[in-house]
């Protein structure tokens, strides 16, 4: 009860909790985001757990950026998995932007252009000094 009143001096009701900053996971913030499904939602998430919320995103035909950068590989591995299996279900697709960054997208979003992971330019350029010589 005591923390509760400290929490009110000390928090404003324009401050975003730090697990709504990072994840916009709060079932009102799915739900304000998904209105108009044509929002990009960018997350970070912490636990295997919060994929169901992404899933939920793209459900709403909404792109959602995620960051696996807080979690263990094993844990994003199985959030991979589960995003796979949602995105074939809506007719998604997966594009990888960086290392353990991805865009998963929704039938209603067209990307554009691809993405060069370092191994592909390394390779190009190996074959562009192979054709000088």
């Amino acid at each position: 009860m005591a923390f509760g009143k400290f929490k009110k001096i000390f928090n404003s009701d324009d401050d975003l909790g730090e697990e709504e900053y990072y994840v916009g996971g709060t079932e009102e913030t799915v739900k304000k985001s998904t209105d108009s499904g044509n929002s990009m939602i960018l997350v970070e998430p912490r636990a295997y757990s919060e994929s169901q919320q992404i899933a939920d995103h793209l459900k709403n035909k909404n792109a959602v950026v995620v960051n696996f950068k807080r979690v263990t590989s094993e844990q994003s591995k199985r959030i991979l998995d589960f995003l796979t299996g949602t995105l074939y279900a809506i007719g998604g697709a997966m594009e990888k932007l960086g290392n353990g960054i991805y865009l998963c997208t929704p039938k209603n979003v067209t990307v554009q252009g691809k993405m060069t992971t370092e191994e592909e330019g390394n390779k190009k350029s190996k074959n562009e000094e192979e054709q000088e010589w």
